[in-house]
């Protein structure tokens, strides 16, 4: 059976929200969107996985508002184009974050004991933590430095949402404790 065979009737169920029909739709256009996302040479397994699963969670929510379903495979295909590249955007915004950083932390700085930067910096993130507002952001963030037990991936799972998301966001954090480090030094010298 060819995917867009019986795709009106199949299309009308997920519409509905029937698992099955879901089911059924992600068993036959899953490999079309696997290629597309892994043409994007960029992406590593995980985020390819990441596109697909983002690409079909969109296109199923979106789905009561296709009007032909002769139009879902190119839509479908559409999505998963832009995340794909939203992805690959996120990955570069992340891979400058780490350059200007790593030019930030060659400031030379006081050495400190390790067991006072170990109390410094964990009192430090507990406060940025409490900081932030709260939303995904500031959730991700406590499953992966307070409470300490997840990995990425399976903070990823519990949220629902995709692993780069998860890896993003502990990124944005990690920023910014490094940020208020080199401030907060930079001001005691000053001192």
């Amino acid at each position: 059976m060819s995917p867009m065979e019986d795709l009106a009737p199949l299309l009308s169920r997920a519409a509905r929200g029937e698992q099955e029909a879901y089911r059924e739709i992600y068993r036959r256009f899953r490999p079309l969107v696997v290629r597309l996302a892994s043409g994007f040479a960029a992406l590593d397994a995980d985020e390819v996985e990441d596109v697909v699963q983002e690409s079909f969670v969109r296109a199923f929510r979106a789905l009561p508002k296709l009007r032909a379903s002769s139009a879902f495979e190119p839509w479908l295909l559409s999505i998963a184009r832009n995340r794909a590249m939203t992805s690959m955007a996120h990955k570069g915004t992340g891979a400058r974050m780490k350059a200007q950083l790593s030019q930030e932390s060659e400031l030379e700085t006081p050495a400190l004991p390790n067991a006072l930067k170990v109390e410094r910096d964990s009192g430090l993130v507990r406060q940025l933590i409490a900081e932030l507002p709260e939303g995904a952001e500031k959730r991700t963030v406590e499953l992966f430095y307070v409470e300490g037990q997840l990995t990425a991936r399976e903070i990823a799972q519990q949220m629902g949402v995709g692993k780069s998301a998860v890896t993003m966001r502990l990124e944005r954090f990690r920023a910014k404790v490094k940020r208020e480090l080199l401030r907060r030094l930079l001001a005691a010298q000053w001192e």
